[in-house]
């Protein structure tokens, strides 16, 4: 720039760059919305980061059409339940359904009790629902007091009608996205790698460990196969095949704890045999998070909150460009030239989205 007689600092371009941005914000939420609407389940997976040089982490939520990008200070399930609402801070409701879900989370039955006293319904804020429990329900740990938050949380989230409810989920096994919606498939190759992490020592228990490999990865390929040509037929018995395999026992002390811990997953590692539209790995997510991975390398982390927006918004729109077929130097070009000859991202996840053009299944369970 000094070549053409200009001259501008490190911090007037990094204003330029953060600062102003509102349209870019605004397209990246109409496409987190037109992509929460577009299908029946959701990509998601974290990855940690930096913001002004303390830890953070970075969210990642897509399918086939869309990948968005969402940093937060924590990854619990309180966090995830705010970004599926696309909001900083999660509406809290208390209502006839908040006591099911302090039933699924095993809040203490006496604590449960002085929840279903407090006036319902009613929408409370987070610090208004702090200062409830620590006047009432100070002798809860800090775990329950998280499960009564997230119980309230999750009673708005699916009490709100401004956001899409996500029905399905595809992680890995982390505790924080359990729970969350009425369904989760977990991804196969997350599993197969707590295998591959076994470390024997002998030569017949690595044998051991090989040969149920190839097997476990058998029954991934015929999985694979359903998924191509679902046939209805073919649920029980994968079902049983799944039984099968998973109770093997070899003699190898930790690979068997491997199998049982597999086994106990059954339902969450074949929900593709009621959806088999859904993928048996989280790849996409996985790859989007290495995206931020290598930003991060090379540019650390930001360091103000314009700076984290900035990152989220123009990540989304490049990742999601990219899964569009769209250049996305042609599409910024369009939208800071004001040509807009292109349409809003939004606009193209919806006219793609096969809940445009829905089929009707031909798998019954």
């Amino acid at each position: 720039l000094s070549h053409f007689g200009l001259s501008i600092s490190a911090g007037q371009l990094s204003n330029m760059l953060t600062k102003g941005q509102e349209q870019w914000h605004t397209e990246k939420d109409e496409i987190y919305q037109a992509g929460l609407e577009s299908s029946s389940w959701q990509h998601i997976d974290d990855t940690s980061t930096r913001v002004d040089g303390q830890n953070h982490h970075c969210h990642v939520l897509g399918n086939p059409l869309y990948t968005a990008y969402f940093t937060r200070p924590r990854k619990d399930r309180l966090t995830i339940i705010e970004i599926l609402q696309n909001v900083t801070e999660a509406p809290l409701l208390l209502n006839e359904q908040t006591a099911a879900w302090l039933e699924t989370f095993a809040v203490p039955q006496w604590a449960q009790r002085v929840v279903a006293g407090w006036p319902q319904p009613v929408e409370l804020t987070y610090a208004q629902l702090k200062e409830l429990i620590n006047t009432h329900l100070d002798r809860l740990n800090d775990q329950q007091q998280a499960r009564i938050f997230e119980a309230a949380a999750l009673t708005a989230y699916y009490h709100q009608t401004s956001q899409p409810i996500v029905p399905l989920l595809l992680s890995d096994d982390a505790p924080q996205f359990s729970q969350v919606t009425d369904e989760q498939a977990l991804c196969w190759v997350h599993e197969g790698r707590h295998y591959k992490k076994l470390t024997p020592f002998l030569d017949y228990h690595r044998q051991l460990l090989d040969d149920f490999k190839t097997k476990f990865w058998r029954f991934y390929d015929k999985l694979q196969q359903y998924r191509a040509s679902p046939a209805p037929e073919q649920v029980v018995v994968l079902g049983r095949e799944f039984d099968t395999l998973f109770s093997t026992v070899t003699g190898y002390e930790a690979l068997d704890r491997r199998i049982t811990k597999t086994k106990a997953k059954k339902d969450k590692l074949l929900m593709v045999l009621p959806h088999p539209e859904i993928p048996l790995h989280n790849n996409p997510a996985e790859l989007g998070a290495r995206r931020r991975v290598r930003k991060r390398d090379v540019s650390f982390g930001p360091r103000t909150t314009d700076g984290v927006a900035a990152w989220d918004t123009f990540l989304t729109l490049a990742a999601t460009a990219k899964k569009l077929g769209i250049s996305f130097f042609a599409y910024v070009f369009d939208r800071v030239a004001g040509v807009n000859a292109l349409p809003p991202l939004a606009d193209i996840i919806k006219q793609r989205s096969p809940a445009s053009h829905p089929v009707p299944s031909t798998v019954g369970v």
